[in-house]
């Protein structure tokens, strides 16, 4: 076979990657096709691989076979994790996808010195300083969400014009070189800068506003692998680096939007902080607490019941518990459905994939602003582990850090529910005055623990909520 139909068949088998790469994101839309999305990519990125390791450039496959080894021994400890690790999970694998293009784009360099071109020194530049930030950023959203770092917002006064300075110097160093790419002793320096630039970048983010920082990083290490596309001269790598970089900028729009954000502060500002209380001033409020048994009650009463899952139900693992749950009110009657909000957990998506995990069926799963047109219309809104996302202070507290950002309005249901450990607040640090309501009733406990109460209790109760006319419901 001559070196022509050997590229002509490289070429035609980068295009179909390509092509499924456009699929997957279409795919993967929707939660219905969501995992053919997947399935698709995964071929896609195979055949990519194939391609590449077929090209008669590659002369050695000694050190790659290693490679292989070391990553697959990484990567496969790494990819078997719990489903609450799932947000540091994402955010170590965006840490190891910048920092192998940042090494490419390094390398590049010095195999290139002293013959490297301007245009080329620009794209190596580009490429090596979003790599680095990349890096760097992730880890520190990867410490974070492990606990291993503070979840509380970094700030200090004048940081923004230090970030941005920073971000500047990059920046100028990096037009020196284009300028004159012999200059070799100032690339390890942009290299240091850019680094520094990723942790000023996620230091100041709070733990309340980490999936929109994920979703971020996601788009920058997309726009990375793209201009290592341009430095290597890969047409699918450009492709499939701007297809990334892309989803992932405009889902960070949406998730601001959701939040309530300015995207300029998500990418340069400290937009997560803790509001400073003083509880000793505060009249004191008292909660209303129920057993399983009067839990189960209210809901084996009810015609309609709107589940608002968050994070504490994938920290309790609950999400098989809530599925026994919603087959039993279904059975009894009740219209059960979840309201999803889009920044509920720590990353985007997460009570979709927690729920999907679990079987709920996907037409169940509603949108922030379809269930907030029934929730008035609800008995029951059943908060498992979800905080700043059901406050209605997002509403009326403009001293509030979560001021403005759009919430599930649960409590606008007849009764709210809330099972939750303790009064703790949630990733903003702040109190929800929901839980202080006259409507709402606190369960306190572990989240799949007691979710395996209610159903042992609602299996007891009998009939339908028609028949069981005579139970009340908090609230009426």
């Amino acid at each position: 076979m001559s070196a022509i139909e050997i590229a002509q068949i490289l070429d035609a088998t980068y295009l179909v990657a390509i092509v499924l790469f456009i699929l997957a994101i279409k795919w993967m839309s929707s939660p219905s096709s969501a995992r053919r999305g997947v399935l698709v990519a995964e071929i896609g990125g195979a055949l990519a691989v194939a391609a590449t390791l077929c090209d008669p450039q590659v002369i050695q496959y000694k050190w790659i076979v290693v490679a292989l080894i070391v990553g697959a021994a990484v990567g496969i400890p790494l990819g078997m994790v719990k489903m609450t690790a799932v947000p540091q999970r994402t955010a170590m694998a965006l840490t190891f996808g910048s920092l192998s293009a940042t090494m490419i784009g390094i390398a590049e360099y010095y195999v290139g010195y002293p013959h490297v071109t301007r245009f080329g020194m620009g794209e190596i530049s580009l490429e090596v300083i979003i790599g680095s930030l990349t890096f760097t950023g992730s880890l520190i959203a990867a410490g974070k969400l492990q606990e291993i770092l503070p979840l509380r917002p970094m700030v200090y006064k004048g940081q923004n014009f230090v970030s941005l300075s920073v971000l500047g110097a990059a920046v100028v160093l990096a037009i020196a070189m284009v300028v004159n790419p012999n200059l070799a002793l100032l690339f390890p320096v942009m290299i240091a800068v850019s680094l520094f630039f990723g942790v000023l970048l996620v230091t100041p983010i709070g733990g309340a506003d980490m999936p929109t920082v994920i979703s971020l990083l996601n788009s920058y290490a997309g726009i990375a692998a793209a201009m290592l596309g341009f430095v290597l001269d890969s047409k699918v790598l450009v492709i499939a680096g701007a297809l990334d970089g892309s989803s992932g900028f405009i889902l960070s729009v949406i998730m601001c939007k959701a939040m309530n954000r300015s995207f300029t502060n998500v990418m340069f500002g400290a937009f997560g902080q803790v509001q400073a209380k003083t509880i000793t001033e505060e009249e004191p409020r008292t909660v209303r607490s129920a057993s399983p048994e009067e839990a189960a009650e209210i809901l084996a009463a009810a015609n309609r019941v709107v589940i608002v899952p968050g994070y504490g139900m994938a920290v309790a693992q609950a999400q098989h518990k809530v599925r026994e749950l919603f087959d039993i009110l279904t059975r009894k009657g009740v219209d059960v459905a979840f309201g999803i909000h889009p920044v509920a957990g720590r990353m985007p998506g997460h009570m979709n994939v927690l729920l999907a995990e679990a079987d709920i069926p996907y037409d169940r799963l509603l949108e922030m602003e379809d269930v907030n047109s029934d929730l008035p219309q609800t008995d029951v809104a059943l908060i498992i582990g979800a905080n700043d996302v059901t406050n209605p202070g997002a509403r009326t507290d403009t001293n509030s850090p979560i001021y403005g950002m759009p919430i599930l309005d649960v409590d606008k249901a007849r009764t709210v529910m809330v099972i939750k450990r303790s009064m703790s607040p949630g990733f903003a640090g702040i109190d929800n005055p929901l839980y202080y309501m006259d409507k709402t009733l606190m369960l306190f406990g572990d989240a799949k623990a007691f979710v395996g109460d209610l159903v042992r209790e609602l299996s007891a109760v009998q009939g339908t909520p028609q028949e069981a006319s005579g139970s009340r419901v908090a609230g009426d």
